[in-house]
């Protein structure tokens, strides 16, 4: 294993969000809470903290995934709860952040408007929510709104899904 790097992550909730990074190869901890940034961007909204190895999958990927598994079009009501971001850490992270939603917007027919926005300050979510869909996917939530992402990751990433995780989504 290489050495982690790290991005945090926000468009919706973040049981589901956890789910589908811990389905990824490469990444090794997923941080489940809330993350604040700057400016009008200050108060905390539901994201996640992965940890990855960049030898095994690359920035592009994880927002690729990170942008097809949330509605990265859509600026609905509940942004304030949910921004739709990539939280950087650094200027080098920003800077490949933000021209990877450059490249992807031709794949989308409506406009991204996840952000590229600072890291700021993060508060990590209450124990009992860590882990939420693997320690039971049969949780009503979990089966209306995590196993079908997960069945998505399957069918449009496989490569990079560790299929041992979430080989029971793609039965269900």
């Amino acid at each position: 294993m290489g050495s982690l790097h790290k991005i945090a992550l926000g468009g919706g909730c973040h049981w589901c969000t956890e789910a589908v990074f811990q389905s990824l190869k490469g990444v090794h901890i997923v941080e489940p809470g809330f993350v604040a940034s700057n400016s009008e961007n200050d108060t905390f909204s539901e994201a996640v903290i992965v940890h990855f190895d960049e030898n095994v999958i690359s920035l592009k990927i994880l927002i690729t995934v990170h942008l097809y598994t949330h509605e990265s079009t859509s600026q609905h009501t509940m942004r304030n709860k949910y921004r739709s971001a990539v939280y950087y850490f650094n200027e080098k992270d920003k800077n490949k952040s933000t021209q990877i939603l450059m490249d992807l917007q031709a794949d989308f027919d409506k406009k991204i408007i996840t952000g590229v926005l600072p890291f700021k300050t993060f508060k990590l979510s209450d124990e009992i929510f860590h882990n939420y869909y693997f320690s039971d996917k049969e949780k009503p939530f979990c089966k209306t709104y995590i196993t079908p992402k997960l069945k998505f990751l399957l069918d449009k990433f496989s490569d990079y899904v560790e299929e041992k995780k979430v080989c029971c989504a793609s039965k269900v």
